[in-house]
């Protein structure tokens, strides 16, 4: 709220509202538009931020131009300018908020040494931190399964629990949610999120949009919700709670119109992956989409929000709903307090935001439309979520997968160890009911409890080499599935509840029994998962495990009782019944009456009061846990989770000059839509990797390893796990899978880690050349720093994902895009080439770079690429060496 004192209010825009005789200080947009035109039609998303612009307007950082730029974009439906977004609050989770507090904590340090003062390093804005990330499914099919992950997730995670608890008393605008308590975007969406924010300032009371980043790619599940908000890096989070803007080029707006209504027994999740795969096609990336349409009114708020929480995957910066009467029902549901739900409903209608059925449609960018009534039920996979399988084809595409990408085209067998049974090449050995997604959405987890019952009641059995488990998003999910009687069924097929927490989705999948695993590896097979997340990118899930799949809550049951991938659910039998009859997934699958009836028989809004009336306070194991206190952290070097980074060793006040790269070598070729799973992965690793070697040095025994997720307060782990995905390819290595690549110019193959240090003895300079949509995926913040710390000096890409592309640039990693008609290939890259960059001494925003290639043989090629330094600001924080550089040198002076 700072810029206020400085507000010029060059629109006359600044009024206030009366809502029950309370009095609220607002920036109208109504008043604003007698001076900046009609604004009418303009995208709900945008007036968002015009309203953000309106009240940050300083003339400095956010101007009368700018403001007037966000109308004129009607005008082209697009614009060049470049603005300055102010979000109200930021959320983290634990995997993303460990290291971010880590480095508040040492930017602390830095600034005494710079003889700052400490304390300027504080939230500016509020910061709510949710531990959801740590939970593990190394228990499960117990009654007993949560109790004992959660006392596992206490004993592992300690050093970070009492990290985080020293940063809740030592920042100020700082919360932290205990574990146990839900999923970040789930509680966000039923807890944290306002709509409408207000803060006192200068003795009046402001009232204005509620907005945030987040550093969960998945931030964007709180558009269902009316909240504008998407992922950021750790890094750019972290300069927003220190006061910085994000910068930003005002977007395109893609408009997806819905109409009509989703037909019988299909849910929310064959929706949104019909969506995710129109989405990509069409091309979103850096894009705003907003869903219009006369089929809103046919879509409840969770439905909304599994519709906004799968931006990252269909690619757009955010998928925002506007304000309508389902926003408020959905408020008032939740146990939201009558002045927040009259303050939102009338804030919104003076500002033109509230949708009705009168509204006029908004002008967008470009558009397209989906009729939910010929939507069918759908999976995703098996490595991507954009790759929709209907289920009526699903039988079929898998064996497509197995012959053409595992090329296997007959089907292979093993003995389970200490078994009588076998398990078989398409067979499930996870199905998980996980992630934001879905377990934000009663329809479709009672949906899963209605087939969980009807199952039971014919017979049937989860086949015994599916490890099965049930992670909801939140507490409120077990109080309904109890008072509807459709927890004890789902447990009695094995879908226990297993913690409160993002877990298989994220990688916590915990290991296979180690007969399952045994026999996987022994005969090669390929093992399948199906899971209700969002995310089944390539050795995510389980090292054991190459195809993964997504389906709705009810599908993962269907297909755990079916026991492989490999059945035609739609015409062969899941089973047999009681009498030895054939029971087929239609005799259990519930209709949309029984759910609805169930939904509205169970649910109430005292669940969602009684549930978060005292969400900060935790229970007796968080009360227990230490913390330390003082204004800056202690490091323990014996600490293998929480490790002082070497980011601002030897820095000064005064800015280093640009220089161009010389003779760098590549540390990896890699192929298109390399993740951030790719280059940062989050789960389990091996003794015998890089970081297994480091932690067993320091007498970790690897039942302790935890995974590389929970160890991003350790820069030494996080540096070695960089580029250590089981499943990356690096060309430079053909045949191999994993961190490996070729040191040169010995030709000897080494690990990425090993071959990085070894560069960084010689003081070689380093580039990694990439395909189309390098950084897909989670908004991964260690992508970014581990490849700084390994050494990158650029980034070579055919194309950037948004939120990688502004990670490396936070870190002073310059990405640099191939013009059109080169590429890897075109090149004949091999890896065994100097690389040497010019005119980055005379760089400017979306300005070139001059590349000569010295090959192998002595021959040499020029070209140029596109410098991907969108704004001035982003060039301000590459110059300073990142964004954390550029913030501490402005707050130490």
């Amino acid at each position: 709220m700072s810029n206020l004192e400085k507000n010029l209010n060059s629109f006359n825009s600044k009024k206030t509202l009366d809502v029950g005789g309370k009095k609220y200080t607002i920036f109208s947009l109504k008043e604003a538009s007698l001076a900046l035109g009609d604004i009418e039609r303009l995208p709900y998303s945008l007036k968002v931020l015009l309203e953000n612009l309106l009240r940050n307007e300083n003339g400095t950082s956010v101007t009368k131009d700018d403001i007037q730029a966000v109308v004129d974009w009607q005008k082209n439906k697009k614009s060049n300018s470049e603005i300055a977004y102010h979000p109200a609050r930021v959320v983290m989770q634990d995997f993303t908020g460990v290291p971010a507090v880590v480095d508040l904590a040492v930017m602390r340090d830095a600034v005494k040494n710079l003889g700052g003062d400490a304390d300027k390093i504080n939230p500016q804005v509020p910061v709510d931190l949710v531990i959801d990330h740590s939970v593990q499914v190394e228990n499960f099919g117990g009654a007993d399964s949560l109790d004992k992950n959660v006392e596992l997730e206490y004993t592992r995670n300690k050093e970070r629990y009492e990290f985080l608890k020293w940063g809740a008393s030592a920042f100020k605008n700082f919360r932290v949610v205990p574990p146990g308590t839900g999923i970040i975007h789930q509680v966000n969406l039923e807890y944290l999120a306002d709509v409408v924010w207000t803060n006192t300032f200068g003795g009046e009371t402001y009232a204005y949009c509620d907005t945030c980043v987040g550093t969960d790619s998945h931030t964007t599940m709180i558009n269902g919700l009316s909240v504008l908000g998407w992922g950021v890096g750790g890094i750019e989070a972290e300069a927003a709670m220190l006061g910085q803007p994000v910068t930003m080029m005002i977007p395109e707006v893609i408009g997806f119109r819905l109409t009509e209504a989703l037909s019988e027994g299909v849910t929310a999740t064959d929706l949104v992956l019909q969506i995710v795969q129109m989405l990509r096609e069409k091309g979103v990336v850096g894009k705003f989409v907003e869903f219009y349409g006369p089929g809103l009114k046919n879509l409840s708020l969770a439905d909304r929000a599994t519709i906004a929480n799968m931006a990252p995957e269909y690619g757009a910066t955010c998928g925002f709903f506007p304000i309508d009467s389902e926003t408020i029902n959905y408020l008032r549901f939740t146990g939201r307090d009558e002045v927040t739900i009259n303050l939102v409903e009338a804030f919104a209608k003076e500002n033109g935001m509230f949708l009705h059925d009168s509204s006029p449609e908004p002008v967008f960018t470009d558009s397209l439309e989906l009729d939910m009534s010929t939507v069918e039920t759908n999976l995703a996979g098996h490595k991507r979520p954009q790759d929709r399988i209907t289920l009526s084809n699903s039988k079929e595409k898998f064996n497509e997968i197995l012959s053409e990408v595992f090329e296997v085209n007959e089907i292979r067998s093993q003995r389970v160890e200490g078994t009588n049974y076998d398990i078989q090449d398409g067979d499930v050995t996870i199905a998980a009911i996980t992630s934001c997604t879905n377990t934000s959405n009663p329809s479709v987890l009672i949906a899963a409890g209605l087939l969980a019952k009807k199952a039971k009641e014919a017979g049937l059995e989860v086949k015994p080499w599916v490890k099965t488990s049930l992670a909801p998003g939140s507490q409120v999910v077990t109080e309904y599935l109890k008072e509807a009687k459709l927890l004890s069924p789902l447990e009695e097929l094995g879908f226990h509840i297993v913690g409160y927490g993002c877990t298989t989705c994220i990688g916590n999948s915990g290991p296979l029994p180690t007969s399952i695993s045994k026999a996987i590896n022994e005969a090669g097979l390929v093992a399948t998962s199906v899971l209700s997340g969002n995310r089944n990118f390539e050795g995510r899930i389980s090292p054991d495990i190459k195809a993964n799949f997504l389906a709705s809550p009810p599908l993962v049951v269907a297909y755990a009782l079916a026991g492989t991938m490999n059945i035609d659910l739609k015409n062969e039998a899941l089973g047999k019944d009681k009498n030895g009859d054939d029971v087929f997934l239609k005799d259990v699958w519930p209709s949309n009456r029984e759910i609805l009836e169930t939904m509205e028989s169970c649910l109430t809004p005292q669940m969602f009061k009684d549930k978060y009336s005292n969400v900060f306070h935790g229970g007796e194991k968080w009360q227990a846990v230490k913390s330390g206190s003082g204004q800056t952290y202690s490091w323990e070097d014996s600490s293998t989770y929480v490790q002082c980074p070497p980011y601002f060793d030897g820095m000064t006040l005064k800015l280093d000059e640009l220089k161009d790269i010389t003779n760098a070598r590549p540390l990896a070729l890699l192929g298109d839509s390399v993740t951030t799973d790719h280059i940062s992965p989050a789960g389990s690793f091996k003794p015998e990797t890089p970081a297994g070697k480091y932690l067993t040095d320091r007498g970790v025994k690897p039942f302790d390893f935890n995974s590389y997720g929970s160890r991003r307060g350790n820069h030494e782990v996080m540096m070695r796990g960089t580029f250590a995905n089981i499943r990356l390819r690096n060309l430079m290595a053909p045949g191999t899978e994993g961190g490996f690549t070729v040191k040169y110019p010995e030709g000897d193959q080494t690990t990425i880690y090993e071959a990085a240090m070894e560069y960084k003895k010689e003081g070689t300079p380093l580039v990694v050349i990439a395909g189309t949509e390098y950084g897909t995926g989670s908004s991964r913040d260690w992508a970014a720093k581990g490849t700084n710390l390994l050494g990158v000096k650029a980034v070579i890409a055919t194309s950037f994902e948004r939120i990688h592309r502004s990670n490396l640039i936070g870190m002073g990693v310059l990405p640099l895009q191939f013009q059109s008609g080169f590429d890897v290939s075109s090149l004949g890259l091999t890896g065994k080439e100097t690389f040497t960059l010019t005119g980055i001494t005379s760089l400017v925003p979306r300005g070139t770079v001059k590349v000569s290639v010295t090959f192998d043989d002595g021959s040499s090629k020029d070209f140029d690429v596109d410098c991907r330094l969108d704004t001035a600001m982003e060039f301000d924080y590459y110059k300073n060496g990142g964004i954390l550089h550029y913030v501490l040198r402005d707050l130490a002076q």
